[in-house]
């Protein structure tokens, strides 16, 4: 079979998530944890497919960025104090909106009920109409899952003007609050869709696990429900091993843990998950990349805001270089990071027709980020955000400088002098004692560290009205001072030496949503046999490269068995040996399964002359030669990235006398 074939073959057969799930849990990718127990909704384990696909998706994500660009990588601890995540707005903010059945006292995630109803009446609509099923890649995110759950669809035609209003809601679902959804719930009539009983206004439910560290209790923590803080904790040290330049990066890759409202959709949302995160800091006045060129021609199918905003989803095709120079992706490092996500995602195995890039919307995205993409990958789910990009600015070390007292700045020389104007405070700190006895300290640390705009908006205030009120964070009421205890006044100095907070661009991988959806991506079935299933990872990082297939169990194949075991194992290629009785067409097919690119059979021939035969797993081709050249052949087309008729071109074409 060509690649022509191939692909049309994968169209042949229709895709079958049951077919797909039957496989990877049958071969023991992956199982629900705890099984024997009764399970954990949003636990899983990995087998041994499962574990040495994600290894290598991991040593691919590595190789790819952290040594490709240089990245600092550090591994920090799981458990978290609350004070770092209180200061970082997890313990204030990290949440999803919940709303709960009166009756039942079943639990509800407020965007996806919302969804799932609207979603079930347009194909109701549909099918009064009599336009048949909606496309699949239309349909939302988990809806299949929820349907055995939903009570029978009404076919019901709808207006036009509330088709269009439903689809306009659905495109814009992302980006609604808590109360905005309780309002759509109560506008549309939206309660339990399997009893149809009423559901509470949505609450927010915080998705971290709370622990206690330590016998004791009394220090409060959590698991922790992402990796950058770890990577903001440390800058320092990281920007002194760094020589104190900058840009730089650090990475990270680890588990991370959300407490999900309602679980379901297999390993696309999970509770606990593995995450690979990328913090690169860089100069907030200068946000150009050295290695743009490199990526600005990649086209890429973009779904930026504006559209979103007005109801649509048809994405915008442009080349990243356009993105960045018409300012709909905010700055070239942004835009960088967006073209090196999607090289990796091609790598690994993703389809580049299944795969967009979605812009937050304005009240969806956190109030001190420059933009933020979403790298989306469709699946029998529907759209699912498997990777962000987001432009933090200068956020997250900030925020934690104030809190710590620990300036986390860089230091850049001058070669000219320059002068500076900017507000300065002076306190006079003999009188903050007898005013705010224990709270002095507090006061104090406030006013010091507020920033040029509050110091210009407080300076005006003392002029005009020789006072300034304001409120500190676990102080009780409003706070007055006069002149006598301070000081606003702006000042020029001239500095040598530029010190400034970098910004952070941060690309964020969830490793389990991925490889998830490659699994999709890579699936079908032969047409000749809808029965044999088939993954077609790509080589790199297929869990094991070569099945090794003796033609029977006869001794005098066993030395050759031996030979070619040894040699793959030199050569560090994962292989697998199957002797079973069963036929070798039969074997061949179990291991298509588990996405093995290349299968060597041995024969009576190969007693003779040496020689073995080499299969591809997609097309079947099969080829002849020496055990060394077999292997270099793999060799090349596993890690050198060459194609099947380049690996093979001075091997002999061969036809197999089984079933293939």
């Amino acid at each position: 079979m060509s690649v022509s074939e191939i692909q049309q073959a994968k169209k042949t057969v229709e895709f079958s998530r049951e077919s797909l799930e039957a496989v990877l849990r049958g071969r023991f990718f992956y199982a629900p944890a705890f099984e024997s127990y009764g399970g954990v909704s949003g636990l899983y384990d990995y087998g041994p497919p499962g574990c040495a696909f994600q290894a290598n998706v991991v040593d691919l994500w590595r190789k790819h960025f952290v040594l490709e660009e240089g990245m600092l990588e550090v591994d920090c601890t799981m458990l978290t104090p609350y004070e770092v995540l209180k200061t970082s707005g997890h313990v204030d903010k990290f949440s999803d909106w919940m709303c709960k059945d009166t009756k039942t006292g079943e639990i509800f995630r407020a965007d996806h009920i919302v969804e799932e109803v609207l979603e079930a009446r347009l194909k109701g609509d549909r099918e009064a109409r009599g336009l048949g099923a909606k496309p699949v890649e239309e349909e939302s995110a988990d809806k299949k899952k929820r349907k055995k759950k939903v009570k029978e669809i009404k076919v019901v035609k709808l207006e036009d003007d509330v088709v269009k209003e439903y689809e306009t809601t659905l495109a814009k679902i992302d980006g609604f609050s808590g109360p905005e959804l309780g309002e759509l719930m109560v506008k549309y009539n939206i309660g339990n869709p399997v009893t149809g009983d009423k559901l509470e206004p949505p609450i927010a439910f915080n998705l971290m696990f709370e622990t206690a560290i330590g016998p004791s209790g009394q220090l409060k923590g959590y698991l922790r429900p992402e990796t950058a803080q770890g990577q903001f904790l440390n800058f320092n040290k990281l920007l002194e091993f760094n020589n104190g330049k900058t840009p730089f990066a650090s990475a990270s890759i680890g588990k991370s843990f959300r407490n999900e409202i309602s679980p379901r959709a297999g390993l696309l949302r999970v509770r606990e998950f593995l995450m690979a995160e990328i913090e690169h800091f860089v100069d907030p006045l200068d946000k150009s990349h050295p290695k743009f060129d490199e990526v600005k021609d990649i086209k890429l199918r973009f779904l930026p805001r504006d559209v979103q905003e007005a109801g649509a989803t048809e994405p915008v095709v442009k080349t990243i270089g356009e993105a960045v120079a018409s300012n709909m992706v905010d700055n070239e490092t942004l835009g960088y990071f967006i073209g090196r996500i999607y090289m990796f995602l091609m790598k690994i195995g993703v389809d580049h027709d299944r795969l967009r890039f979605r812009q937050h919307m304005a009240n969806e995205m956190a109030h001190y980020a420059a933009d933020c993409w979403d790298a989306e990958l469709h699946t029998s789910y529907g759209w699912i955000e498997c990777v962000g990009c987001a432009d933090r600015s200068a956020f997250d070390l900030t925020v934690h400088s104030n809190k710590t007292k620990e300036k986390m700045v860089v230091r850049q020389k001058l070669e000219t002098p320059i002068e500076v104007t900017k507000y300065e405070i002076d306190l006079v700190k003999k009188l903050f004692g007898p005013k705010f006895r224990k709270d002095a300290p507090k006061v104090e640390s406030y006013l010091l560290n507020m920033t040029q705009d509050q110091l210009a908006v407080k300076a005006k205030e003392l002029a005009d009205t020789g006072k300034i009120t304001f409120s500190v964070p676990e102080v009780e009421g409003e706070l007055e001072l006069d002149d006598k205890f301070v000081t606003i006044e702006e000042r020029t100095r001239v500095e040598h030496v530029r010190e400034f907070v970098p910004n952070v661009i941060e690309p964020s991988f969830g490793i389990g949503r991925i490889i998830y959806a490659v699994f999709e991506h890579s699936f079908w079935s032969r047409p000749e046999d809808a029965a044999r299933g088939v993954l077609s990872f790509p080589p790199l990082v297929a869990p094991s490269k070569v099945l090794l297939v003796p033609l029977s169990n006869n001794k005098e194949l066993q030395p050759i068995v031996s030979k070619v075991s040894t040699t793959l194992r030199k050569a560090e290629i994962p292989f697998k040996v199957d002797d079973s009785g069963v036929s070798i067409g039969k074997r061949y097919a179990r291991n298509d399964e588990l996405g093995t690119p290349f299968g060597v059979t041995i024969d009576f021939d190969s007693v003779q002359d040496g020689s073995v035969t080499l299969r591809e797993r997609d097309s079947t081709k099969q080829v002849r030669g020496s055990i060394e050249e077999i292997i270099e052949a793999i060799r090349q087309i596993a890690y050198k990235g060459v194609t099947w008729d380049e690996g093979t071109k001075n091997l002999k074409p061969f036809v197999s006398q089984e079933a293939k």
